[in-house]
């Protein structure tokens, strides 16, 4: 059996022939939903944030024109690409869409190849964005996500954590004296070494909404949401520890160590708080860490 996840496509049409026509063409290739309305689009689009939307222009009530403005107007839907299956052959109709934010244009009475084709383009190109805008958010060296997509991640937790009033709570990390590591060892073995910490990460953070990512160089920072302070420093103890204890082999068959510290700040979000100084908190606690001797847990 296929698990595999269909892209999807909603197919807007105030014509039950239309809308039968375009589901037998593309359903055995899509999950395909369908409204007959501008205000039941504009619901399905929400709910079901279809890959495409295939929408007629002309419809009573709210026309296919007004459709896509509200669309393009909505954070959640803006992005889906609008391809308009019209009658309407004229420039002026095809530049109107287009400068409403079209996609494409598909001409009734339609061919099954060409929409077939229309769709899968608009797939297509969907898919190298969606390629672009994940790797964007990764760090290549060690698959975790970066700082940019960290920030994101934050804002939302951080709002969440104001609105819900839950405490929330952060690690800052950092590997010792990484610089020695370097010229020690050399920096082919220095990223083995953020590899191998990357790792710990993945075996310490259970829970969904946890949430760690490289800040830069050798430093790392876990995002515990609905965490308080005792939690959160038993999680980064069960990470300190895992590092002191791991091994990382050499290419020459021996083996090296290094270890972290740690310093991590827990706040209920007031009002007019800042996440910014949420992050200078943990800072400095994890310079305290370093002044008091490394490879330790500080909160302040």
């Amino acid at each position: 059996m296929d698990d595999i996840k269909k892209n999807s496509v909603l197919v807007v049409d105030d014509e039950n022939s239309n809308i039968m026509a375009l589901t037998h063409i593309l359903n055995p290739e899509y999950t395909v939903y369908a409204a007959k309305s501008g205000q039941n689009a504009i619901k399905a689009a929400e709910k079901y944030l279809p890959d495409v939307i295939l929408l007629d222009i002309l419809m009573p009530g709210m026309d296919g024109y007004a459709v896509i403005t509200a669309l393009k107007n909505s954070e959640e839907t803006q992005n889906i690409p609008v391809v308009f299956i019209t009658g309407l052959k004229s420039t002026g109709d095809e530049e109107k869409g287009l400068t409403l934010g079209a996609s494409d244009y598909i001409a009734k009475p339609f061919s099954p190849a060409i929409v077939k084709l229309r769709v899968r383009n608009q797939i297509k190109m969907l898919d190298q964005l969606r390629t672009i805008e994940r790797l964007s958010m990764i760090d290549q060296l060690t698959n975790l996500p970066n700082r940019r997509s960290f920030d994101m991640r934050l804002n939302l937790e951080w709002n969440r954590a104001q609105r819900e009033q839950e405490s929330i709570s952060i690690l800052v990390i950092d590997a010792d004296r990484f610089k020695n590591y370097n010229d020690v060892y050399g920096h082919q073995q220095g990223d083995a070494a953020l590899q191998a910490i990357s790792k710990i990460f993945t075996q310490t953070l259970r829970r969904y909404g946890d949430f760690a990512a490289r800040w830069g160089g050798e430093e790392f920072v876990v995002l515990l949401p609905n965490t308080d302070s005792n939690g959160a420093l038993d999680v980064a103890e069960q990470i300190r520890m895992r590092v002191e204890a791991m091994e990382i082999p050499r290419a020459d068959g021996s083996k090296t160590k290094v270890t972290v510290s740690i310093g991590v700040n827990t706040e209920l979000p007031a009002r007019h708080s800042s996440h910014e100084s949420f992050i200078s908190k943990a800072d400095k606690a994890l310079y305290k860490t370093k002044e008091s001797g490394r490879n330790k847990v500080c909160i302040l």
